[in-house]
């Protein structure tokens, strides 16, 4: 209870929490006067949101040279402690890692079971983003990416997107896995669930789409990225 105060304490300034947003989104580390000049504030200022932030194990930070002489900067970038806020106090980590084991305990049947209810969810999303934006099916393409986006950054994937000229490739990057805690004891099994989970929301969208994992976070990698191959 005492860190769930003193997180929400920090979040209730309004400029942290935008600070915090961003971050989230940037992908990669921050120095105090990015901060300072993306939100028109004092380097000082934009410190002492930044420490608040650590304080509560929302950020981390590491001084680095940067190779051009002078004090070495300090960088920021997002905490990799969970963090949970629940009034009152539910743990649902420990379910899913119930949850897990139980399927991983029934053999290949199980797999197959927890495989398929990923692929249900991934599509439940999507349709569920359709319906909250009152949209028929016949979608164009703009629409299509709209709703992945919108439905990935729902899934807290904190995703990024691109695609090719002729709109039959999508680059699809996650840079938050949801299931990290739980894939770190069930690797392969999160992972597979994972991408289809993800194959669900791309084909609730598209009649064709073969969906190839490049890079898992982890193995190692700073995202786990895809390319989706797609057509209407």
């Amino acid at each position: 209870m005492e860190k769930t105060l003193k997180i929400t304490n920090v979040l209730s300034d309004p400029t942290r929490y935008y600070i915090y947003q961003y971050i989230t989104k940037r992908h990669q580390d921050v120095t105090v006067q990015e901060i300072a000049d993306n939100f028109n504030i004092h380097p000082n200022v934009a410190r002492l949101h930044l420490s608040k932030l650590e304080d509560v194990n929302m950020l981390m930070s590491e001084t680095k040279k940067t190779g051009k002489g002078g004090r070495p900067s300090r960088l920021y970038r997002l905490s990799e402690d969970v963090i949970q806020l629940n009034f009152p106090f539910r743990d649902y980590q420990l379910l899913s890692k119930i949850a897990m084991e139980t399927f991983v305990g029934l053999g290949e049947a199980g797999k197959i079971a927890l495989y398929a209810t990923g692929k249900k969810f991934g599509t439940e999303m999507i349709e569920q983003e359709m319906k909250r934006n009152q949209e028929s099916d016949q979608l164009s393409f703009e629409q299509k990416l709209h709703f992945l986006k919108s439905a990935a950054t729902m899934a807290g994937f904190y995703p990024e997107f691109e695609t090719n000229e002729d709109n039959t490739k999508i680059f699809f990057q996650i840079f938050n896995c949801p299931f990290k805690e739980v894939a770190e004891e069930h690797t392969k099994t999160i992972c597979e669930t994972h991408y289809e989970f993800l194959r669900g929301m791309f084909e609730a969208l598209f009649d064709s789409v073969e969906l190839i994992e490049k890079e898992n976070m982890l193995h190692g990698c700073n995202s786990c990225s895809y390319h989706a191959l797609v057509s209407n």
